[in-house]
């Protein structure tokens, strides 16, 4: 991806090491992690990445995502999921939707695939790491996010 947008990594090595220390920064072993999507271009760099990041890890397949990447030890792998945590029934998908099931009764749309250069809807978040100083969030956030969109999504992020 270094070659597709700008980050601030020298390398690919360099970017993979940044990416798994934020990641486990963020994320405790017991915490439960939805990665929606590119995780790795090849199944190898995958299985190389995968054992080194906390949590359980559930994977939402990216555009970017070979079928085999899903098939490594994630606790479920799949194109599309919808879940309820903290009282809040979230859409999961790489891609953002324009309309989603429940948004009119208050269900959140997390997504990534736009690396942070979409305008996003109401209760409609881009989660990949382009847009959240290239670590994950955690749902907290976003809940806060969610309660006065005005916010600075950076003063609510570690």
């Amino acid at each position: 991806m270094l070659n597709l947008y700008p980050r601030p990594f020298g390398s690919l090595a360099e970017m993979d090491a940044a990416l798994v220390s934020r990641w486990n920064e963020v994320v405790g072993v017991e915490d439960e992690v939805w990665h929606l999507g590119d995780f790795a271009r090849t199944a190898k760099a995958a299985a190389e990445l995968l054992p080194r990041l906390n949590g359980r890890k559930h994977l939402i397949l990216g555009n970017n995502d070979p079928e085999a990447v899903g098939r490594l030890g994630w606790s479920s792998a799949a194109p599309y999921a919808e879940i309820i945590a903290e009282g809040v029934p979230l859409v999961l998908c790489h891609y953002p939707f324009r309309s989603w099931n429940g948004m009119h009764r208050g269900a959140v749309n997390l997504h990534g695939h736009s690396h942070g250069r979409l305008k996003p809807l109401k209760r409609q978040f881009d989660v990949g790491v382009d847009a959240r100083d290239y670590r994950p969030v955690g749902l907290g956030a976003m809940l806060i996010l969610r309660k006065s969109p005005r916010q600075d999504p950076a003063a609510t992020l570690g």
